[in-house]
């Protein structure tokens, strides 16, 4: 399923709606371009739609027979999310991860895609366009940034813990709670932006781990597989690893190395 032109194809497709359908409206928004789905802080973009149907259109014609789960569209259709549990191979799409940077003229956005099948990511694509930054990761393949190799790397013994946790505008006060565990000595909390770039902190190893109480797959297949492939690991807090279809044990966390997910679940447990 994975090969070269595929790879290629999809690195042209996502830099094509970035080019096309984000670039342009970045610091060119007019009010009436932005909206609130659930509230005040979960935004939504001409520059979200317009991408996300550029690249489902872009993704299902290089793999015939693929399905795509997008933020949007799932948005539109929550029955549409069902498709990472069916037998085609699935494109998982967030067409502007931060979406609340987008907004306000930031350049911590970035578009996510990832191909999974049968609960599996196989192959993902974080790419800033505002930084001019493409990491992709294969499984079983590695994980590389604008074509050199990532590697995490991992923490030093003694070193303070630096950790992204789940932004409290979108945390309820039971997960705020969850999270509370972080706040001890050797671990340096602070809420994540855009969680594609966390996750791509953490597989160049800028930042030691992330810890996340929602699970929506659009925010979190893509960034797992390229932690993963640059030497990382993850975890949700029973241990198991995160499933695409949901039903989680939150909050999770993905880190640079096996034992600093080890120590944030053994803090978010406490709390929990």
């Amino acid at each position: 399923m994975i090969n070269d032109a595929l790879v290629t194809g999809v690195e042209e497709a996502v830099r094509k709606a970035a080019a096309t359908e984000v670039m342009p409206r970045w610091r060119q928004l007019a009010a009436d371009e932005v909206t609130e789905k659930t509230g005040p802080h979960d935004l939504v973009t001409i520059a979200d739609r317009r991408a996300e149907e550029q690249l489902a259109a872009a993704l299902t014609a290089l793999l015939p027979g693929s399905a795509v789960v997008g933020e949007e569209a799932v948005h539109a259709n929550p029955a549409a999310y069902r498709a990472v549990e069916g037998e085609a191979p699935v494109w998982i799409v967030d067409p502007v991860d931060g979406t609340r940077q987008f907004v306000r003229g930031e350049a911590g956005f970035c578009t996510l895609v990832a191909l999974a099948h049968h609960g599996e990511v196989l192959a993902s694509w974080t790419y800033a366009p505002a930084r001019d930054e493409l990491a992709v990761a294969l499984r079983g393949g590695g994980a590389r940034l604008n074509g050199e190799t990532l590697r995490s790397g991992v923490p030093g013994a003694d070193a303070t813990l630096e950790v992204a946790h789940s932004h409290p505008d979108f945390t309820t006060d039971e997960q705020k709670r969850a999270l509370l565990g972080l706040r001890t000595e050797g671990v340096a909390p602070r809420p994540c932006g855009s969680a594609g770039l966390e996750y791509l902190n953490v597989a160049r190893g800028e930042l030691d781990a992330v810890a996340f109480s929602w699970e929506s797959a659009w925010d979190h297949a893509a960034g797992l597989l390229l932690v993963a492939e640059a030497g990382g690991d993850h975890a949700t807090l029973t241990g198991e690893p995160f499933r695409l279809a949901g039903g989680n044990a939150l909050p999770f966390t993905a880190a640079r190395d096996t034992a600093t997910v080890r120590r944030i679940l053994s803090l978010l447990a406490v709390a929990g």
